[in-house]
C-alpha cells in the first residue's frame, strides 16, 4: 500500500498522475462504493455517483491541501455527490425528497443486487425515515465502523455533534422496528 502523502504527491504530477489515480481508484473503489451505495440505495446509481465521485477527485487533486486525510476528502465528496444525485433524482422525477426514499425503498425490494434479509430490509426501511445528516452518521457508525473523528473530519461537525445525531438515529431506528 503506498503512502497517502506520495499517492497525493504522485496525483499532482503528470508524468505519475495515471498510474497513481490507478492506485487511488483500487484502494478506495469499494469502500467508497458502498458508502455511496448506503446513500443512493440502488447499484446502479451508485455506480454512476462513484463514477462522478472520482471525475471530481481527479479534477480537483490539485486543490487538496492535505488538511485532511485523503479518503476523509474522498468520503466528503462522495457525500455530497450522493445527496446531489438524490436531489437532483427527485427533482427530475418531479417529487419530493420524502417520495424518492420511498419508491427507493420500495426498489430495494426488486434490486438484484441487494441480498439482504428480511431484517435487513427493514434496517433500511427504517433508516430512509431519517433526515439526511442522521442517517450519513448512522451508517458511517454502524456500518462503516467509523471512528467519531473520523466522522467529524469528513461531515465537518463536532463530535459532540455526531454522538448527539447517532443517538437519535438509533432511538429513531429502534422506535420504527419496534412500531412495525
Amino acid at each position: 500500500m503506498i503512502a497517502e502523502e506520495t499517492l497525493v504527491n504522485e496525483l499532482k504530477q503528470k508524468e505519475s498522475q495515471a498510474r497513481a489515480f490507478e492506485v487511488l481508484v483500487n484502494t478506495y473503489k469499494e469502500r467508497l462504493y458502498w458508502h455511496i451505495r448506503r446513500i443512493v440505495l440502488n447499484h446502479d446509481d451508485a455506480d454512476d455517483v462513484l463514477q462522478n465521485t472520482f471525475i471530481k477527485v481527479y479534477r480537483n487533486i490539485e486543490g487538496f491541501k492535505g488538511d485532511s486525510k485523503l479518503y476523509s476528502w474522498m468520503y466528503r465528496i462522495a457525500t455530497n455527490e450522493s445527496l446531489t444525485f438524490l436531489k437532483q433524482k427527485s427533482k427530475k422525477l418531479g417529487i419530493s425528497d420524502e417520495e424518492l426514499k420511498t419508491t427507493m425503498i420500495e426498489n430495494l425490494q426488486s434490486d438484484v443486487y441487494f441480498e439482504g434479509s428480511e431484517i435487513q430490509l427493514k434496517l433500511q426501511q427504517a433508516m430512509a425515515t431519517l433526515p439526511d445528516k442522521q442517517k450519513l452518521v448512522f451508517t458511517m457508525k454502524y456500518f462503516q465502523e467509523m471512528k467519531y473523528d473520523e466522522i467529524s473530519e469528513v461531515l465537518e461537525t463536532s463530535v459532540g455533534a455526531l454522538k448527539a445525531s447517532y443517538h437519535l438515529a438509533v432511538k429513531k431506528i429502534e422506535t420504527y422496528l419496534k412500531a412495525d
